[in-house]
């Protein structure tokens, strides 16, 4: 995929399912020669304090930066477990008391979380989709309810993958559900987690929706195809530009016509 691939996916995305927030391009760095080439070459931003992973996906998705985030500058205790840059242990299993029964079962569902190869990680680097230096793992898309339908709907028809099969964590949303696309190499859609609803800002009711990489430009060419053999990208209307048009489907009330049509019969 070439940068200039990159800008007209954001783009296309933006423009025909109405997006209010840039696509994040999620890039895992895994080397410390490829993190020090980034550095070096990459014009970015790195948080001013520790952040979570999800906020410093607002500085991505709201203010359109390139955000660096390394293991120091990382502020939970949550994502730095899926990311694999600290282990388990009696304080992370005691953080989910909150959800669950006892500790037997805080421990169980902490150990089900997807997560980076222990160790590995050298940084994450979070972007706008138009801006990502190099191909991102994951795309990272925050959305509604008929925005990430229709993602789904064009995912599903391009991978030939029927039915998609989610999958939700009781916390580490934005960071495990990504990590989720991105060890599955599979779409995932998910709700916020305490954290990411308050710290991460997605009070709105936004639908998480993260996509490989590799695999957006094929959703891509789905949503292109409707929008030019039927006029528009929405599904539930064929032909609208809007994706979800709320209006009752056969509704004998909402309807419209040319204006000057009874007159030109009369």
């Amino acid at each position: 995929m070439s940068t200039e691939l990159f800008r007209q996916m954001q783009e296309y995305f933006m423009h025909h399912l109405r997006l209010m927030h840039y696509p994040v391009a999620i890039r895992y760095i895994f080397e410390q020669e490829a993190l020090d080439r980034f550095k070096r070459d990459v014009p970015h931003y790195v948080p001013g304090k520790a952040l979570t992973f999800c906020q410093a996906e607002i500085g991505a998705r709201m203010e359109g930066l390139t955000v660096l985030m390394e293991k120091d500058r990382l502020g939970c205790a949550n994502a730095k477990f899926v990311f694999g840059w600290k282990g388990l242990d009696e304080a992370e299993i005691k953080s989910h008391m909150k959800y669950v029964r006892d500790m037997d079962q805080a421990e169980a569902f902490v150990r089900s979380k997807p997560r980076l190869p222990e160790g590995k990680l050298v940084a994450v680097v979070v972007s706008p989709l138009a801006d990502a230096f190099a191909p991102p793992h994951v795309v990272h898309f925050y959305c509604d309810n008929m925005q990430a339908y229709h993602l789904a709907v064009d995912w599903m028809s391009a991978m030939n993958v029927h039915p998609l099969k989610p999958s939700m964590t009781m916390n580490s949303a934005a960071c495990g559900g990504n990590v989720q696309a991105y060890n599955t190499a599979s779409m995932n859609i998910f709700l916020a987690c305490s954290g990411s609803y308050n710290a991460g800002k997605t009070e709105r009711g936004e639908i998480n929706v993260a996509i490989p990489g590799e695999q957006l430009v094929l959703v891509m060419e789905r949503l292109k195809k409707r929008v030019d053999d039927q006029g528009g990208a929405s599904i539930t209307r064929p032909g609208q530009p809007f994706p979800g048009a709320d209006i009752c489907k056969n509704c004998p009330l909402i309807t419209f016509k040319k204006a000057g049509a009874e007159e030109a019969q009369a």
